[in-house]
């Protein structure tokens, strides 16, 4: 990772699973931002747990630049960001069981029939997820298109390797931007799991 004053990761390569603990100051549990968009939850959560190490996936490097700045004004030590698609990431970049909580907050719903394949939470996704978090590692998902939600749903729990938890809801400052747009709107679905064993 490059050491100026930036919290941007980059990998010496981009074909195998990288070192993602070297890229922090100590070695804590991590956690994922998966499509961390404005940055919003991450740098309140980040600031909230200091002990915890944060990881920023986002492809747009226009978001990645901002949560790069507003977290370097704030000096947020424990977050470090990622540009590059998140499938992507998981699939190939992230180690195995070294994840212990993935969020994933209003992803690109592909609303239309014949794109529905290209949604994120789909059962190969959730095998590469399922390899990539520790031991009960958790996953806390929320979307605003509910026809997404309850696909989305069946597809976690047809799975058989998760365990439904409490859904995780976030405090106000926590909010998402997507969040807060669709908040006044429409109901939003949260559906939060953990890996078995």
């Amino acid at each position: 990772m490059n050491r100026k004053e930036t919290r941007r990761a980059i990998p010496d390569q981009w074909l195998e699973p990288v070192p993602i603990h070297d890229w922090f100051d100590s070695i804590q549990n991590l956690e994922i931002d998966l499509g961390c968009g404005n940055g919003r939850f991450l740098l309140e959560r980040a600031t909230q747990h200091p002990g915890i190490n944060f990881l920023g996936i986002e492809r747009q490097l226009k978001r990645v630049a901002k949560i790069d700045h507003r977290a370097i004004k704030r000096n947020i030590r424990n977050i470090r960001l990622w540009r590059v698609e998140g499938d992507y990431a998981m699939r190939y970049l992230v180690p195995k069981h070294s994840i212990s909580t993935c969020y994933i907050f209003f992803p690109d719903p592909w609303p239309k029939k014949k794109h529905a394949p290209k949604r994120i939470m789909n059962a190969g996704f959730l095998k590469v997820l399922h390899r990539s978090l520790q031991s009960r590692g958790q996953v806390h998902f929320a979307t605003d298109h509910l026809p997404y939600f309850f696909d989305a749903v069946q597809a976690i729990q047809g799975t058989g390797l998760f365990e439904e938890i409490t859904p995780f809801c976030p405090t106000e400052a926590e909010r998402t931007d997507f969040e807060l747009h669709f908040l006044a709107h429409k109901p939003i679905g949260r559906y939060s799991f953990h890996k078995k064993t």
